[in-house]
C-alpha cells in the first residue's frame, strides 16, 4: 500500500490507453491500479505489462469496473460516449476522480456527467494538452476584440482512424470563439459544406475537417476580413501531451469540490 492516488485506466488497449499507461507508471507521483477493458477483449486475465509486450507490472486487466473503481482515487477515460456516461456514474460511487478525454459526446451525454458531478470531480477537456488550452483562451479573447467582418473558421487535420467531425478540440475552440462573441455556437455553426451551400452567412463559426495518415492533431483557428486575417495555431506531434495533461488533472482533482472542471481550470488560465 502507498499514500500514492491509484489510477484506473479505461480501454487500456487502445492506442492513448497504452499511452496513459506508459504515463502513469512513469510517474512518481501515482500509481497504476487497474487497467478496464471491455467483455470478451483478449487482454482480459493477462498482466496489462505482457499483453503490452513487456515486462508484467503486477495489474491484471479486468472488464469489472465497479470492483476496479472502488480500488482507484482517480479513472483516466479516453473511450466512446456510451462507455464513459456508464464509467461516470460508477465513478461517482466510487468518489473517484474521473478525467475525461472522450469526444463526441451528445448534450445529453452531458447532462449525465453532469449529474455525476455532483458527487465526484469529473474533468473533462476535448484536449488536455497546455498549448491548447492557452490557444483556447486567444481564441475566445480575440474574438471578443473583433466584430462579425471578421469570419471565423476552425480547420482541423487528424488520422485516418478518427471516426468523429469536427474534433473535440475543433468544437472546443468554436465554445471559446462564440463565448468571445457572446453567441450560442449551436446557432451560427457551420460544418460540413458540399455542393451549391450560398453564401457564408455573416457570425457563422465554420468548421473544416481534413483526415489523412498519421497526424496527430492540427488546429487553426482563422479570423479572416477583407484585406487581412489573423491566424492562431497549434501542431501536436506526439500523443504524449495529452496523456501528461489527462494525469496532471487527476492528481490536480484529488484536491478539489465535486464538480464539473475543464483543464484551463486544471491550469489556472481562466484570468487570461
Amino acid at each position: 500500500m502507498t499514500d500514492k492516488p491509484g489510477i484506473v485506466i479505461t480501454g487500456g488497449s487502445g492506442r492513448m490507453g497504452q499511452m496513459l499507461i506508459d504515463t502513469v507508471l512513469a510517474s512518481e507521483a501515482c500509481e497504476l491500479v487497474g487497467v478496464l477493458e471491455r467483455e470478451g477483449h483478449d487482454w482480459i486475465g493477462q498482466d496489462v505489462g505482457t499483453a503490452m509486450g513487456r515486462a508484467p507490472v503486477g495489474v491484471t486487466v479486468s472488464d469489472d469496473a465497479v470492483g476496479t473503481f472502488a480500488r482507484a482515487q482517480a479513472v483516466i477515460d479516453f473511450t466512446a460516449p456510451e462507455a464513459t456516461v456508464a464509467f461516470s456514474e460508477l465513478a461517482a460511487q466510487a468518489r473517484a476522480v474521473h478525467v475525461i478525454g472522450t469526444t463526441g459526446l451528445t448534450e445529453d451525454d452531458i447532462a449525465h456527467l453532469d449529474a455525476a458531478a455532483r458527487h465526484a470531480v469529473i474533468v473533462r477537456a476535448g484536449n488536455m494538452s497546455l498549448g491548447v488550452n492557452l490557444l483556447t483562451q486567444l481564441t475566445k479573447r480575440v474574438a471578443a476584440a473583433l466584430d462579425e467582418d471578421f469570419d471565423i473558421e476552425i480547420i482541423e487535420a487528424h488520422h485516418h482512424h478518427k471516426v468523429d467531425a469536427p474534433s473535440g478540440t475543433a468544437l472546443m475552440l468554436g465554445e471559446a470563439a462564440a463565448e468571445g462573441r457572446g453567441v450560442d455556437l449551436a446557432k451560427v455553426k457551420d460544418s460540413g459544406r458540399d455542393g451549391i451551400t450560398g453564401a457564408r452567412q455573416q457570425g457563422d463559426i465554420g468548421f473544416s475537417a481534413i483526415r489523412g495518415g498519421d497526424i496527430v492533431g492540427e488546429h487553426d483557428v482563422l479570423f479572416a476580413a477583407a484585406g487581412e486575417r489573423i491566424k492562431l495555431s497549434h501542431i501536436a506531434t506526439d500523443r504524449a501531451i495529452f496523456a501528461r495533461g489527462a494525469l496532471r488533472a487527476a492528481l490536480w482533482g484529488q484536491d478539489q469540490k465535486p464538480g464539473a472542471y475543464d483543464m484551463v481550470d486544471v491550469l489556472g488560465l481562466a484570468d487570461l
